[in-house]
């Protein structure tokens, strides 16, 4: 097990433009599961390319386990790495893509035939070990790259969307068997997705990225409950978080849409109240969505598919958000304030 650090990590492409990854400074602990979580073009991958030692930094040192490895090429890394091109060899069974470092690393052959009968398992490809990469889809080549990763038991693990390619029954189970995977091993794991699920559900903390930089680190409940800026507070979420303007102060108030309660549940100086006209309503099983506005702001609500509710579609009614609910942003710069006086 090893530790991963990015000290003051820069990367620039020639061909001018900002810089695709700016001056990051970022450390996971021994054996942590470590999400990068960011829209496409946030300089995410970029950064794990440098991690892996696929890409050189334009500045800054890379460390793993407290060596510095900046100038070292990936084999010296003692990492194992499964990114969205799946680089298998055409020419070899399944078997002997998964196989491929346990041969070289010249393990009896046994030993190749159980590690590789484990990893083929846990991603559903064990009945695909004597086909080619050509017979696969697109899912399946990726699910073998991901299985010759598993094997190797490395220090670390660099994990680029290796479930993107995967249907949603495939990926939540193989989130599942990832994530109990690496807590059985105790492998350090950088995990880069833009899946805000894949993102909350597998990491221990999240760093959330956004042009270049990172935005906030933490756990998912930090992340979600305390976001640093409006870009963490609507970027994560689904629905994301609400953002009312107060015009008096220059302020941006933000709630998520569970925060909302009839105003008749809330009482004296708990809760802000405000008039809430709703649009439509959206039934997703167990929950209801009320879409509409408070004021000029489209604004959405979340409650259980069974609450008794005062609304009527097109008519406004009151509803508030307790105070310890709301987080306040700069409406100029989106950083979080900490104080709230209430709305208005």
């Amino acid at each position: 097990m090893a530790a991963i650090e990015a000290r003051g990590i820069t990367k620039r492409f020639d061909g001018g433009g900002g810089a695709a990854v700016d001056g990051i400074d970022l450390a996971s602990t021994d054996g942590e599961f470590l999400v990068l979580l960011g829209p496409s073009g946030c300089g995410k991958t970029t950064l794990l390319r440098m991690i892996g030692g696929l890409e050189p930094p334009t500045a800054g040192d890379i460390l793993i386990g407290g060596r510095v490895v900046t100038d070292l090429p990936p084999r010296a890394r003692h990492i194992a790495m499964v990114f969205q091109s799946y680089a298998l060899y055409p020419h070899m069974t399944v078997f002997n893509n998964i196989a491929f470092p346990l041969q070289a690393a010249k393990l009896p052959k046994e030993t190749q035939k159980q590690k590789v009968g484990w990893a083929s398992g846990i991603l559903g490809i064990d009945h695909l070990l004597d086909r080619k990469p050509r017979q696969l889809s697109g899912g399946q080549r990726q699910r073998v790259a991901l299985a010759r990763a598993l094997v190797r038991e490395p220090n670390v693990f660099l994990l680029d969307e290796p479930l993107s390619n995967l249907d949603a029954q495939r990926r939540a189970s193989a989130r599942d068997e990832l994530q109990q995977f690496q807590r059985r091993v105790g492998t350090t794991t950088l995990y880069v997705t833009h899946d805000q699920v894949e993102a909350m559900g597998m990491g221990d903390r999240i760093a959330v990225m956004d042009q270049g930089r990172i935005r906030q680190v933490g756990t998912p409940l930090e992340i979600y409950d305390d976001p640093a800026d409006t870009f963490v507070a609507t970027f994560l979420g689904s629905p994301p978080m609400n953002l009312i303007p107060d015009g008096a102060s220059g302020l941006l108030f933000g709630f998520r849409p569970e925060h909302f309660v009839p105003a008749s549940d809330a009482t004296g100086d708990d809760a802000v109240r405000f008039p809430f006209h709703v649009h439509r309503t959206e039934y997703l099983g167990a929950e209801r969505l009320l879409y509409g506005a408070v004021g000029e702001t489209r604004t959405i609500a979340r409650f259980p598919a069974n609450a008794d509710l005062p609304i009527h579609v097109g008519a406004t009614s009151e509803f508030a958000v307790r105070r310890r609910d709301l987080k306040r942003f700069d409406r100029e710069t989106g950083l979080r304030r900490d104080q709230i006086r209430g709305i208005g």
